[in-house]
């Protein structure tokens, strides 16, 4: 289940950079709103929540580890709070973004928004993958 949400990360990551590079040029060039480039990240963020809470509520390193004395350990820290809160964070931003730019009629606002959502979501997921876990990276 883990390997499956690491791979899932990057999956999630490549779909927010395409989301994003497309986004950004349909925002310069004038062209309307891609709602289907945007459902790729906004898919692939919530299979990745999914995943990820499973494994947040099976794991030792999860729930479990919630504890007065496991805040001292940033390692802990980041398996059992910060990693979960940041990426919900993050994916409640990409969501409100996918939803308003849904609803909006002007394709310059609807990119807009789509650009700033999921750029911020991007970055608050970068902040806090564990990196030194990765298989591909280790």
């Amino acid at each position: 289940m883990k390997h499956l949400h690491s791979t899932l990360a990057i999956v999630l990551l490549i779909a927010l950079v395409i989301s994003i590079i497309v986004t950004l040029m349909n925002y310069l060039n004038n062209k309307p709103y891609n709602r289907k480039i945007a459902l790729i990240g906004f898919i692939s963020s919530h299979l990745q929540l999914l995943i990820g809470l499973i494994i947040y509520f099976v794991s030792p390193l999860g729930i479990q580890a919630f504890s007065g004395e496991n805040m001292k350990n940033s390692l802990s820290r980041l398996y059992f709070l910060e990693h979960p809160l940041m990426m919900i964070i993050a994916i409640i931003l990409i969501t409100i973004g996918y939803s308003k730019a849904k609803k909006i009629t002007d394709a310059k606002k609807a990119n807009q928004t789509v650009l700033i959502m999921y750029t911020i979501g991007l970055i608050l997921i970068l902040s806090r993958i564990p990196w030194s876990t990765w298989s591909i990276l280790a």
